[in-house]
């Protein structure tokens, strides 16, 4: 599936500008067209949202702090944590036989209920999860969502928010190494086989796991970074690398 680029000219440049997108189906277009209200929220909770040192070097337990920031900006906002689940009822209809002085149908009913998956967000006829740092496995789990969801004529788009891996990468490495930390220390936290970042949600967006659903991936880039959390900054002068370096 080809990625569109609607999201050019649909959302701020102040989104544009920090963040790394893709989308398929036109999904920034198809948003800000069809949830005007929500894709101004999803553009105003980015624009707000800084990276902090912190969010790179720290650990974060379960559930990131920089995850349940974002969670809470939502939550303050109206949206609400959402599952899709399917139920099939299946309905046997047995015709009567007169000469058996039978007059009646007999009605044999069966329901079988399936417990999807939960998104984080939803709201209106939109849903958002936050993968900033979780199992790749997540990444299916809620695409495949997504396409429930609209096949089943109940979301018009989703969002997905994630993170970009070389950039971030890097400057958790330049942070830790300002900071006296060693690099091991952030190198498993942002590992490139396991967790969730862009490139392998744009690979499950090309070979078209979300289906007709518009999908827009925003990724946290080297650019949301802010010293302390305020005012953003331009990120330290990467130290020279020895030779001894281990590659992350």
């Amino acid at each position: 599936m080809e990625l569109t680029g609607s999201w050019t000219t649909a959302l701020p440049a102040a989104v544009v500008d920090r963040y790394e997108l893709r989308e398929t189906r036109n999904a920034a277009a198809v948003l800000a067209a069809t949830s005007p209200q929500e894709f101004a929220e999803v553009c105003a909770v980015l624009a707000d949202f800084v990276l902090t040192t912190s969010d790179l070097v720290e650990a974060g337990g379960n559930e990131s702090r920089l995850a349940a920031r974002l969670n809470a900006a939502f939550r303050t906002r109206g949206w609400r944590e959402g599952r899709v689940d399917t139920v099939v009822t299946s309905r046997l209809q047995v015709q009567p036989w007169a000469p058996a002085g039978e007059h009646g149908v007999t009605v044999r009913e069966s329901e079988v209920v399936n417990e999807g998956y939960k998104v984080d967000n939803v709201k209106g006829r939109v849903a958002l999860d936050v993968e900033w740092n979780a199992k790749d496995g997540n990444l299916d789990r809620d695409v495949g969502a997504y396409r429930a969801l609209y096949d089943a004529g109940l979301i018009d788009g989703a969002v997905l928010l994630t993170r970009t891996h070389d950039d971030l990468r890097e400057l958790a490495r330049e942070l830790a190494r300002a900071a006296g930390r060693s690099d091991d220390e952030v190198r498993s936290r942002l590992s490139t086989s396991t967790t969730t970042h862009l490139g392998k949600l744009e690979s499950r967006m090309t070979r078209g796991d979300a289906g007709g659903c518009p999908l827009l991936a925003v990724a946290i880039s080297r650019r949301c970074w802010s010293p302390a959390g305020g005012e953003r900054a331009r990120p330290p002068a990467p130290a020279p690398l020895m030779l001894t370096d281990g590659l992350l």
